[in-house]
């Protein structure tokens, strides 16, 4: 199965080219940047883990992505949330309703302070330093790919979360890595850096005003369609439209851009998707 190495295609949106590196085409149930941070632990073996425990929303990617692996290596998942909304639980839609049936546990409670032996816990969101593994993977993709193509002034940007993937691709890559803070703050984001590095963090460009996780904004939906009309692909509704965003307006007022190449990193979660075009469909078509 491949879990690696997904293609780069060159699209035009709103008249300026980017590249994309498509990994939400990596595997129809393990993709995005989420198949990256948990690549370590599907390629490891773990002989004394029977089940993995993590926590965090109840439509949460890392969740189907670890319901995934779980089932890939025949463990047991554990998975604590705060809160399920009764409706979700009365109409089982997106990374809930797959996650679920891929075998996961959910548990609306307070996830445990101490672990058995033979249980793997896994902060939120794949916030660990053993994400590096599959993130240097995808740098080293890049840096061929950019070789092979003798491209040297390469900007690569990607939407963050905890900011994983931003912060070990900037590790592992020559070329500067963007991103914009989709869950918190630009504070939260540099927190979640120094967590599990110190130094070498990638640029947070900033937003023109403050958006709160998983609210619905006109613009996030707007440019979604509009990427999807012009590139023919679909990306994610909490991450990438957010991203998208910023970073067409930082390709916009960049002076050198005609010098330059854009590399973006589609996040996959596409998943997610179904219960968020319920929610938009709702507010602005109906």
């Amino acid at each position: 199965m491949n879990y690696t190495n997904s293609l780069i295609e060159q699209i035009s949106f709103n008249n300026q080219k980017y590249f994309v590196k498509r990994d939400d085409l990596l595997h129809k149930d393990f993709s995005g940047n989420k198949a990256r941070k948990f690549y370590y632990f599907l390629k490891n073996d773990f002989p004394k883990i029977k089940k993995v425990i993590s926590f965090g929303s109840a439509q949460s990617n890392a969740m189907y992505s670890l319901s995934v692996l779980c089932k890939i290596k025949g463990w047991k998942f554990d998975y604590y949330v705060d809160h399920i909304a009764s409706y979700l639980k009365e109409n089982p839609i997106g990374n809930y309703k797959f996650a679920k049936e891929f075998g996961m546990n959910i548990i609306e409670a307070e996830v445990p302070k101490t672990f058995k032996n033979d249980e793997l816990f896994i902060s939120e969101g794949g916030a660990v330093s053993a994400a590096s593994f599959g993130i240097e993977i995808l740098a080293n993709e890049i840096r061929t790919w950019a070789k092979e193509n003798q491209i040297k002034n390469l900007k690569v940007f990607l939407p963050s979360g905890t900011g994983t993937t931003s912060l070990y691709l900037q590790k592992f890559l020559p070329f500067e890595v963007l991103t914009c803070s989709c869950v918190g703050d630009d504070e939260y984001l540099e927190k979640q850096f120094l967590a599990l590095e110190k130094t070498n963090f990638p640029t947070i460009l900033k937003k023109e005003k403050k958006y709160h996780f998983g609210k619905l904004y006109k613009e996030l939906y707007e440019i979604h369609n509009e990427l999807l009309n012009q590139t023919n692909i679909e990306f994610d509704l909490l991450y990438d439209s957010l991203g998208w965003l910023c970073f067409e307006k930082y390709v916009e007022n960049f002076d050198k851009k005609d010098e330059f190449n854009f590399l973006y990193i589609h996040q996959g979660g596409l998943l997610g998707n179904i219960s968020m075009k319920e929610r938009y469909t709702y507010k602005y078509n109906s």
